[in-house]
């Protein structure tokens, strides 16, 4: 589906809810017609366009719901929370830009009001941690709403919202029969655009606080939690099920074993750097990370990745800060913790999925690494292309973990 979006960087993001059209999300024409009325414009373009078509779908949903029609409204309201989703992360910095914030908790109102809807609505819940709370939803199986069942416990990564994982993960999890458990983390969504609290390496202390309240559920079967991450969730849920053994069984797509070792490898290769000068990022030489930054800062997609979201979500204002904080995500001296069955996915064409089967050799627990193809469409980041083909088999694996 390449090619709808004029400007790079928007494509990458434009596109993401073509993997949500099985699941509600979207439809690929309103996507388009959102490309086409975005043209060649800039990032307030593509703002403006993702939220009129996100103001549309919310009017539609409040019309439908005036006559009535609650099965109509609920979609439309939870569509529209994804248009929202997908309209501000080109505008993502540390200077926090108030039309984020708009979008933003236009997304969170029309979520909260498509759930709220049906035989059986869900709230927005509170996760006790340390002197504040994690955003969090519960969303029941399909058919079994009032049913003890296991626990799919869903971990975002740097970008993606709970709206996000709702369509990429949840719908599908719903729908097999399992209960989804759905937070926000330290650095994540409300976290970091309401309340500026930064990412953390040490993410078993996230999933302890996210377990001790799944265990007070009362519709969930306390013996078969699962863990899933996604993006860099593939390093975050890691971590966290290194230190819980209260965990049953783990996803990781892809494997992230560090955060640093990304860009160490790119920098060894463009700088010719040798192992040795590139061990700790956070020390390099201060020619050398001139380069690195001058280099970052020129790239459009780059800059986004690493100034613009890095440096927001780490909580930090330089490269060398930024790298320093990079080198404390890892599994070092962690992945032998983990005790519980683990899937690892490797899809063709994704990058941070190229250590992924190293990741997996390093384990003690049962692990399996799960590949995705580009002749099945589900190459790249996550498989976004064939997120249902995604969903199919990572399923199918977990029901062979926890029973059906």
């Amino acid at each position: 589906m390449a090619g709808l979006f004029r400007d790079e960087l928007h494509e990458d993001f434009g596109t993401w809810p073509i993997a949500y059209i099985p699941y509600g999300g979207a439809d690929f024409g309103e996507i388009r017609a959102v490309a086409k009325a975005i043209g060649a414009g800039d990032d307030g373009a593509y703002f403006d366009a993702w939220t009129a078509a996100g103001d549309r779908l919310s009017m539609a949903a409040d019309a439908a719901l005036a006559r009535n029609h609650v099965a109509s409204a609920r979609a439309l309201y939870l569509r529209a929370s994804a248009f929202h989703a997908t309209s501000f992360h080109p505008l993502y910095g540390a200077q926090v830009d108030p039309r984020l914030l708009s979008a933003f908790r236009k997304q969170v109102a029309a979520f909260d009001k498509g759930l709220a809807l049906g035989p059986h609505p869900s709230a927005p819940l509170a996760i006790p941690f340390g002197r504040t709370s994690l955003p969090a939803y519960f969303i029941a199986a399909e058919g079994f709403e009032r049913d003890v069942r296991p626990l799919i416990v869903f971990n975002n990564g740097y970008d993606a919202t709970i709206t996000d994982m709702y369509f990429a993960s949840a719908v599908a999890a719903s729908r097999r029969g399992y209960h989804s458990l759905l937070f926000d983390g330290p650095g994540q969504g409300a976290m970091l655009y309401e309340r500026g609290i930064a990412l953390r390496p040490d993410w078993e202390v996230v999933i302890r606080a996210v377990l001790d309240f799944a265990e007070t559920l009362p519709l969930v079967d306390a013996k078969r939690i699962a863990l899933s991450g996604w993006s860099l969730g593939g390093y975050l849920a890691p971590r966290g099920a290194s230190g819980e053994s209260r965990i049953a069984a783990l996803i990781a797509d892809p494997g992230t074993w560090s955060i640093a070792d990304g860009f160490r490898a790119a920098i060894m290769r463009l700088f010719g750097l040798s192992a040795g000068a590139a061990a700790d990022l956070g020390a390099l030489d201060e020619a050398t990370l001139d380069k690195v930054e001058a280099f970052i800062r020129g790239n459009r997609q780059l800059r986004w990745k690493v100034v613009q979201r890095g440096f927001w979500v780490h909580g930090v204002g330089t490269l060398r800060a930024f790298f320093a904080s990079a080198e404390l995500f890892t599994m070092r001296a962690r992945a032998e913790l983990i005790s519980c069955p683990t899937l690892i996915t490797r899809a063709e064409n994704d990058i941070l999925a190229a250590g992924a089967g190293t990741f997996a050799e390093r384990l003690r627990c049962p692990a399996t690494v799960m590949r995705f193809t580009a002749a099945e469409g589900a190459d790249g980041h996550c498989e976004m292309g064939n997120r249902s083909l995604l969903n199919s088999r990572v399923l199918d694996w977990l029901d062979e973990q926890l029973g059906p």
